[in-house]
């Protein structure tokens, strides 16, 4: 058969007063467009954040393409031998619609797709969707005018060391498919389809009347024998309990949504803010292994082998799930970078020859490298001698490992939960030792020799991303430290290391200073390239910041300007709030952003799958209520004329805070403490006393610029201006 295309669509969102995810769709129509590498693309996307599923269509064929997170090959080798895999397909076969029209809708509140299609006077309605309480999916085909043949296929894309099994079972058609040979882990699915009609492999649909399929899929590492537990599960399955499924479903989707919101008059913002959370509510939630690069998997041979990247990729999806409080969705984020320890241990002993952790730019899950031994010199010329070392495939960055501190830090920072705490202290701890052997104490300043910027940039002198990095990750260490009581006499050090880092390199033009990439490169050279890298994730420049190096940071976003690119637009967004950007501009740009997607959310041109999903989610909810450095700022960098809520975004601290802004005055101010930390609000009424209500009962009035006040454990408090 001939590879089925998925579908160009155009934007649509049904819009009532502010918008919620209740009021929100997504809309194709048909515009044939070839199966990429990765479904970036375009695809409606459907999962649980265990099993995903998207559909494509073409030639009277709708293709069911499924996919689970941890379907991969595992083999420690590059070049395609290992990353995640398409499970299969459920192709549904319709006579009379070779050539039919397409139109597909989508609901963001529960994820349940629609698609229609019609020739002549043949037309067929397919509603879908993926349970969000078990790894079960269902597909009704009704014919809407006259009557419809349709024929049922499972396959899998031809692979030669994939080992396939089809086959039937009491009525009940059945794949499976694992990846045995010359892997470090064997791995297999098995997916079971059964359908409501009498012979699932030729149905006739009648006028008015429904054929329901119901899908199973499970793997290895959930399920002993995959094979026996889905025939069972889709042989349990018949309306009555669909329908119980239906409504626990639904129940999910509304608590996932209850997790916060946020409200504002702009319906294209409205769209972005809740489509970015739909995509990681239906991609992450296994704890072990969290969505890799495009997060929905419909071939063998994903680009970058749709790996977990490490310099900064891989982490980007989840910046803007801690403020948004969904923080189910980002448990598990640091599961591959723990599995990953031991082989970095071994990097660092054989390439830097010191203690802790180095890690490549590519690895896979269960420690499994899918960048090793990487090819140098390919046509293309981009991997070159020296970005190969040990096996390894580093492009000459230190930074991989030093990267994944960032997510940890925010999940810390916004939970204090000490458990994950405990879960990552090793980690942490492992980064410091890497960089205490690592730094070279010169003029009386750790400095870092023999870093890359970024990939192609070879190795420099002080790097500014990675200065910023490591300031965020030891103050992250001193805090775990202190609240776990562990390595306390170690701490000295540290905070030795804070205080006596190299500044961030900065350089200066036309009367403007700028932050720089890097300070010199591997020559002595001075680097000029301008970075707005270490204002965020890393925390390096914030509204807290002296006013020299503030000004630098704004004057580089101001220059830099990269609202529109296929990297890092969504670190960019978030450093021109850090540094008091002008939010009328933020605002404006984040509105055309938001239009420059395809139905699903996914960036128009954008290589790099799912790293942008939440940026308009987190931008706002940084514009709306910062929280870096333990301060909470409401509505400090935003436009003055734009009303908008939120209710229950999640700070540093363990605090959820509601707030709104109506005719340029924040209103309604409430902060539900979850763990009784102490509390500063920078206050959102210059030069007004401010009374405390705590639990409905007034307290203390506070003044000045910050008001700190102590919480107890699932305390709210209201501040009201007097």
């Amino acid at each position: 058969m001939k590879k089925l295309f998925l579908i160009i669509a155009t934007l649509f969102w049904a819009y009532n007063g502010n918008a919620q995810p209740s009021d929100l769709k997504n809309v194709w129509e048909h515009a044939p467009l070839h199966v990429p590498n990765e479904p970036s693309t375009d695809a409606p996307l459907m999962g649980n954040g265990d099993i995903g599923m998207c559909v494509g269509f073409e030639r009277g064929t709708l293709r069911y393409y499924l996919t689970k997170n941890d379907f991969w090959r595992l083999q420690s080798k590059a070049d395609h031998l290992s990353g995640p895999r398409v499970c299969g397909y459920v192709d549904v076969k319709m006579k009379g619609l070779a050539d039919a029209t397409f139109r597909a809708e989508q609901s963001l509140m529960n994820g349940k797709t629609e698609c229609t299609l019609k020739q002549n006077d043949c037309k067929v309605k397919a509603s879908s969707w993926v349970s969000a309480t078990k790894n079960l999916m269902t597909v009704t085909l009704t014919a809407l005018e006259a009557s419809v043949e349709v024929e049922l296929e499972l396959n899998a894309p031809q692979n030669e060391v994939a080992l396939v099994e089809k086959g039937e079972s009491g009525g009940t058609a059945y794949l499976t498919r694992s990846f045995i040979r010359e892997t470090d882990i064997p791995t297999m699915i098995a997916f079971a389809v059964r359908t409501t009609a009498a012979d699932y492999k030729k149905v006739t649909l009648h006028p008015g009347e429904s054929v329901i399929l119901f899908i199973a899929l499970e793997s290895k590492f959930k399920q002993k024998n995959p094979l026996k537990h889905v025939l069972k599960e889709v042989r349990n399955m018949n309306s009555t309990t669909m329908e119980r499924l239906w409504e626990a479903h639904n129940m999910w989707w509304k608590s996932y949504w209850d997790k916060s919101s946020f409200t504002i008059g702009d319906r294209v913002l409205m769209k972005a803010y809740y489509q970015g959370l739909y995509t990681m509510g239906a991609c992450s939630r296994d704890k072990k292994f969290p969505p890799a690069l495009f997060g929905w998997v419909t071939t063998d041979k994903p680009t970058w082998n749709g790996d977990y990247h490490l310099n900064y990729n891989f982490y980007a999806p989840f910046y803007g799930l801690y403020g948004a409080n969904r923080i189910e969705q980002a448990t598990g984020q640091e599961t591959p970078l723990l599995d990953f320890m031991p082989r970095g241990r071994w990097y660092a002993k054989q390439v830097t020859r010191t203690r802790g952790i180095l890690y490549p730019v590519g690895i896979g899950p269960l420690g499994v490298e899918v960048t090793r031994d990487f090819p140098v010199l390919t046509d293309n010329g981009y991997t070159e001698e020296g970005d190969v070392e040990a096996g390894g495939l580093f492009y000459k960055q230190r930074s991989n490992a030093l990267f994944g501190t960032v997510n940890m830090a925010q999940h810390w920072r916004h939970t204090y939960d000490l458990s994950y705490g405990k879960r990552i202290y090793p980690y942490v701890l492992a980064i410091a030792d890497f960089w205490e052997d690592f730094l070279i104490f010169e003029d009386g300043q750790y400095q870092i020799y023999g870093d890359g910027e970024n990939e192609k940039s070879g190795f420099n002198k002080n790097p500014s991303m990675s200065l910023a990095l490591l300031k965020n990750a030891l103050e992250l260490l001193v805090d775990l430290s202190k609240e776990l009581k562990r390595d306390e006499h170690r701490q000295a050090k540290w905070q030795d290391i804070i205080n006596n880092l190299r500044e961030l390199p900065t350089w200066e033009e036309n009367g403007k200073r700028f932050l720089r990439g890097a300070e010199e490169d591997a020559y002595g050279r001075q680097v000029s390239g301008i970075s707005f890298s270490p204002i965020y994730p890393a925390n390096g420049v914030t509204l807290d910041s002296d006013s020299v190096l503030l000004a630098t940071g704004l004057t580089t976003v101001d220059i830099v300007q990269q609202w529109q690119h296929h990297n890092g637009t969504n670190s960019f967004y978030p450093a021109a709030v850090r540094v008091g950007y002008d939010p009328e501009k933020i605002m404006e740009a984040l509105h055309k952003y938001a239009l420059h997607t395809y139905p699903n959310g996914f960036q128009l041109d954008n290589p790099h799958g799912i790293e942008n999903s939440c940026t308009a989610a987190n931008t706002l909810n940084e514009m709306a209520c910062m929280s870096v450095g333990n301060k909470i700022r409401l509505f400090t960098v935003w436009p003055k004329a734009v009303d908008a809520s939120f209710e229950k975004i999640r700070t540093w601290g363990a605090f959820l805070v509601s707030a709104g802004f109506r005719n340029g005055i924040v209103c309604d101010v409430s902060v539900f403490s979850e763990k009784g930390r102490s509390c500063t609000v920078v206050n959102p009424w210059k030069g007004k006393t401010v009374l405390l209500v705590r639990n409905g009962k007034p307290d203390k009035q506070l003044q000045g610029e910050e008001l700190t006040f102590p919480t107890s454990v699932n305390e709210t408090i209201v501040l009201k201006p007097l």
